[in-house]
This record gives C-alpha cells, sequence and structure tokens, in this order.
C-alpha cells in the first residue's frame, strides 16, 4: 500500500471513529496528541526532540470543544478530497476555501493549528495531508540529477539558482550524482558566492542555500541525501545565537515539531560555521552582541540540543567576547577567500 493510500485509510479512520462512538450512543471522542512543553522531550538517543506519552481529548460533551472537532473534521474531510484527487492546497487557499464551510476560523493561524492538530494525530505530516507552505523551496547547486514527477533536472544545469526543493520533496526520485558532501548555508548571497566560485566543483559538493531558516522540505531534503545517498551534510551559518538555532533545528529538530522530528531532523550533521573561535582566529568585522542576543544565548547553553562541550565553548566563549558575526565577513579578505581559504580549512579539521 502506498503513502496516499495509507493517508486516505487514516482520515477514513477518524471519521470512522466518530461514527462508531454515535451507533453506540456514546460521546464521540478523539484523542490527539499534546504538543504542550511539558510533553515535549528530548530523546538522547535518537538526538532530537520528540513527543512524550500525554494525550488530550476532543469531545463533543465538551461545550468549549465542539467548534475545535468540527474544524478538525472539515480539515480531515478537505484534505482525504485533495489526496483522492491528487492535488495540493497551499495553507492559505485551505484557509480561504474554509470560508465556505458551515465552521468558522478567526484567521489563518487558528486553520493551520487545526492542520498541525490532525497531523499529530494522524502521526502524518502535512505534506502528507496535501497541505503545503507558502514559502519558497531552497536552492541546490550541484552534480545531482533529481526526477520531479516525468521530468529529470539536473542541479547544475538549472541556472545559477539551480533546483528549487519541491514541497513534495518525499516523491522526488534521486536519479544519479556525483558528489562526495553536502554544504548548507543560511544566506543566498553565499549561496551565489560559493556558486560564482566554483565551490561544487573544488569541493565535489552540493550547495544548498537555505534562505534563512529552513523550510520543512528543504529539512526533508537534507535528511534524504544524508541517509539514501549517504554524503555528509555541514551547515555553515552566520556566527550568532540565530544562526546556531537555525543550524541545530536542521540537526536535531525543532520543539514545535516534535511530531514529525523524525522525519526532519539530521542528527549526523555538522555545524561548519562561523563560530566565535572563527571571529577570533580569522579576525572578522564584528558587531556588538545586543542585550537579546546575550539572553539567547544563554538560552541555548540551557538547551539539551547544545549539550555537547563543543558548542558549550563556542556559546562561553562568543559571550566573553561579547561580538557575533556574519558570513560575508569573510569577504574582508576578498570575495575569494571563503571558498579559497577559509572552508578548505575547516573541511579538514572536521573530515
Amino acid at each position: 500500500m502506498n503513502k496516499k493510500d495509507i493517508t486516505v485509510n487514516k482520515l477514513k479512520s477518524l471519521g470512522e471513529t466518530i461514527l462508531e462512538d454515535v451507533g453506540k450512543n456514546k460521546v464521540p471522542t478523539i484523542k490527539v496528541p499534546s504538543r504542550g512543553t511539558s510533553n515535549i522531550v528530548y530523546d538522547e538517543k535518537k538526538r532530537y526532540y520528540v513527543l512524550g506519552d500525554r494525550y488530550g481529548k476532543r469531545s463533543l460533551g465538551n461545550v468549549k470543544q465542539i467548534s475545535k472537532m468540527a474544524q478538525m473534521v472539515y480539515v480531515a474531510n478537505f484534505c482525504k478530497d485533495l489526496i483522492r484527487r491528487g492535488k495540493t492546497a497551499t495553507l492559505r487557499e485551505m484557509y480561504y476555501v474554509s470560508e465556505g464551510w458551515d465552521v468558522d476560523f478567526g484567521d489563518q493561524q487558528e486553520s493551520n493549528i487545526v492542520g498541525e492538530d490532525l497531523e499529530v494525530t494522524l502521526g502524518m505530516t502535512r505534506e502528507d495531508l496535501g497541505l503545503m507552505p507558502e514559502e519558497d523551496g531552497a536552492s541546490v547547486y550541484g552534480n545531482i540529477v533529481i526526477q520531479d514527477d516525468d521530468v529529470e533536472i539536473n542541479a547544475l544545469k538549472s541556472g545559477k539558482s539551480g533546483y528549487t526543493i519541491s514541497p513534495t520533496i518525499d516523491e522526488v526520485e534521486f536519479v544519479d550524482h556525483d558528489v562526495k558532501r553536502v554544504i548548507a548555508v543560511e544566506t543566498m548571497g553565499m549561496f551565489h558566492r560559493m556558486v560564482q566560485e566554483e565551490a561544487y566543483k573544488k569541493f565535489d559538493t552540493l550547495i544548498v542555500g537555505l534562505k534563512g531558516q529552513a523550510a520543512r522540505a528543504t529539512r526533508r531534503f537534507l535528511k534524504r541525501v544524508n541517509e539514501e545517498l549517504n554524503l555528509p551534510v555541514y551547515i555553515c551559518n552566520d556566527g550568532d545565537p540565530w544562526g546556531f538555532h537555525i543550524a541545530m533545528v536542521i540537526i536535531s529538530g525543532s520543539a514545535k515539531l516534535a511530531h514529525v522530528n523524525h522525519q526532519l531532523a539530521t542528527p549526523n550533521a555538522k555545524f561548519l560555521g562561523v563560530t566565535a573561535s572563527d571571529i577570533i582566529n580569522y579576525d572578522l568585522p564584528t558587531d556588538p552582541l545586543k542585550d537579546i542576543d546575550v539572553l539567547r544565548l544563554k538560552e541555548l547553553s540551557k538547551d539539551p540540543r547544545y549539550r555537547d562541550d563543543a558548542w558549550q565553548m563556542e556559546i562561553k566563549k562568543m559571550l566573553k567576547i561579547g561580538k557575533k558575526a556574519e558570513q560575508q565577513s569573510f569577504s574582508k579578505y576578498g570575495l575569494e577567500y571563503v571558498v579559497d581559504t577559509y572552508l578548505p580549512e575547516k573541511l579538514e579539521q572536521m573530515e
């Protein structure tokens, strides 16, 4: 049975559970795993956040929950129809479609949350349910051939912006590749610099432009190439707490998405930089840490995902020097420096 059939069956089972309760003269109830902070646990063995075993209940016997349960049923029916018709819809489109339903969402945020409730209840991702985000996918440049529907795409021959990662990345097949690693960079400025300096040749690498916080499809792509193609993944971000966080979400997932981190996190991915040590060793141009940066660094130091000694050392060192730096700060030494000097030195240290 393929994933689409499995998803449809799970959606149907949700409705059948409600009908069975009605047939037995019982108050219809749906069990929804809790996504509260007390039920989000860092799994040391898996190295990412997971949901605990606490559940909440949506019951038609509770006046306050009738609306939420109705919203969930409508969204489930909408998703079942999408999958059966081979279609997808953005979260924004679903919100506007809901204007014609007999239930009301106060705003799109409310409909988004109901979609998340549905995916955690069924153990499926929203992409499995046919729901897509609004944001564009990240860019991939390098020698990999991908089959998307009936089209084969070579990310090395798709223009200087490469291949744009599809929201339905699980339906994409990796046909062939001739690379040894993946380097993901936070900014598109650094992505284009690495393409121009032909880093893909020099390091036999795929270059992935994250466009800031990596979208779900981007994280799924990185996990797939790491596990299915056995390619090591390196993440090169700005040297500040926000860059650290973007990298760690790729490595160990996020608390918010604890229910799907098993499909998104890449625990074996490594942080390539920029670190506080890099700021000192390469004498990079910097900006002073703001109060919010200091607060965030202190929060990270207590986060179980940063328990590793190397992370603790870099966080303490950044707090001590009171400075942060961007990826592009290496341009102080020339546009070619990051590819000709910095990355070779860092990769040699890590490999």
